[in-house]
């Protein structure tokens, strides 16, 4: 490559495992796949899920709120926080020794905690839909709805689970500070979990009870920082049309108009390859010559190369 791309990824649950020996297993094959990004001339920058993981911190986190009367509950705000250390840690710890393994030893790894500012006006608001956190009883949901403002519903069954919103990112609070760190050559891990969600209230920001979708907030951080490509790495190579039936397509190159009509036609799952194709359309479309790929972890190098994955451009 001529110019360095700047790539940024938006790693799926796949990449980090479900418990902790799972993660420090997982991120050493996702930090692998990274840096073949980095010595094929890129410029990356790491977004990555947290839905395993801020859900055993907020399960943790209740559970001594019910044991101990003195210990407040914790926003999920703060739940996000937690996770994005947590996993920051483990993942910029085994970027940095798969890069001086290769020689790269001149390429600094740094996780920015990131708030994103979220409209408290946003639709989601009114409908929460996310489920997070242990099951209840109907007794229990109903306390929670009592003591902490909690929305519950019951789950095929299974009991009762509290519901958040996931409201559009608006904002990158600390996108000045992950600018400055991209442009002076760290490989920056930003906007955790779709970052912390946040409201403005006059100067002062406050946690929201809500989830972003990781891969908006991948999308709007690609937009501010410039970027060539956005990655989306996802559970298959390509994303499909008439998925799981006898007539299904892989989708190899796409114009942002063709994934729309798909969309559209109902092609895409909400909740799994519908977003993705959303963020992914969004990118393309916000500047000439951006694209977007979706793909899997493994094949992320030969789908930067043009070889496989998704193509979504103008």
């Amino acid at each position: 490559m001529d110019k360095k791309k700047r790539i940024v990824i938006a790693l799926g649950g796949n990449a980090l495992g479900n418990t902790l020996p799972e993660q420090m297993t997982a991120v050493k094959i996702t930090s692998k796949a990274i840096v073949d990004l980095i010595e094929e001339g890129c410029e990356v920058v790491v977004v990555h899920g947290n839905g395993p993981q801020v859900g055993m911190i907020n399960n943790a986190m209740s559970a001594l709120s019910r044991e101990d009367p003195n210990q407040p509950n914790t926003p999920l705000s703060v739940c996000v926080a937690m996770s994005q250390a947590y996993i920051g840690y483990d993942l910029q710890n085994a970027l940095r020794e798969e890069l001086v393994n290769r020689g790269l030893i001149n390429i600094p790894v740094t996780t920015m905690i990131t708030q994103i500012r979220v409209d408290e006006n946003d639709p989601a608001f009114k409908k929460p839909s996310k489920p997070i956190g242990h099951f209840m009883t109907e007794e229990q949901a109903k306390e929670a709805a009592f003591k902490y403002g909690y929305v519950t519903k019951e789950d095929a069954g299974r009991g009762y689970r509290r519901v958040v919103a996931s409201p559009k990112p608006a904002e990158i609070i600390e996108i000045g500070a992950i600018r400055s760190l991209v442009e002076s050559g760290q490989l920056v891990i930003a906007c955790g979990g779709g970052g912390i969600p946040v409201t403005l209230k006059g100067n002062h920001l406050k946690g929201a009870s809500a989830v972003i979708d990781k891969d908006f907030a991948s999308e709007l951080l690609a937009e501010e920082l410039d970027a060539d490509f956005l990655i989306i790495l996802t559970a298959v190579e390509k994303a499909a049309i008439n998925f799981g039936k006898p007539e299904e397509k892989w989708l190899d190159d796409i114009t942002t108009d063709e994934a729309r009509k798909y969309m559209e036609d109902g092609h895409f799952a909400p909740g799994s390859m519908l977003p993705k194709v959303q963020a992914a359309v969004k990118f393309a479309d916000s500047k000439k010559g951006r694209r977007a790929l979706i793909t899997l972890l493994e094949k992320a190098k030969e789908g930067i190369l043009g070889n496989t994955g998704t193509h979504i451009h103008q």
